[in-house]
């Protein structure tokens, strides 16, 4: 039986968007989110340690994409999906003014039983983006 050493985490994210350049300023600019790499189907933005948020060009991932180390298969995704971002719970009020002084309204807050907080806007493909802080979920 497989038993790995460490569960596996997230090392990316991936949302499919209208327009890569559009997507790229509200992600950087908005969150301060760096691109790492970039070209004409997709940007990788650097959300920290051991953590990237892929921006597809909608439809520019059908074909698979023959690199010199290998193949990546076809993929794509259609309409809007959801991410979250990890927090501090200091920092909400700070985020709260970040949002408003860049024109994001915050279409909702939760507060969750485990003593976390979400944010929740929306960027200019109408993904669900939430910010949230420790007490959301048992692992966080």
């Amino acid at each position: 039986m497989f038993a790995p050493q460490l569960k596996p985490k997230v090392l990316e994210t991936a949302l499919y968007v209208d327009d890569l350049e559009r997507a790229g300023r509200f992600y950087g600019d908005t969150l301060g989110l760096a691109p790492m790499a970039q070209d004409s189907r997709m940007w990788a933005m650097d959300c920290g340690p051991a953590s990237v948020l892929l921006l597809f060009r909608r439809g520019a991932t059908l074909e698979p994409v023959e690199l010199a180390g290998g193949r990546i298969p076809p993929h794509d995704g259609h309409g809007p999906a959801h991410l979250a971002f990890a927090i501090e719970a200091e920092d909400l009020p700070a985020w709260k003014t970040r949002l408003a002084d860049c024109g994001v309204a915050i279409e909702a807050t939760m507060k969750w039983p485990r003593g976390g907080e979400s944010l929740y806007f929306r960027d200019p493909d109408n993904h669900l983006v939430e910010l949230a802080s420790p007490g959301v979920w048992a692992n966080f």
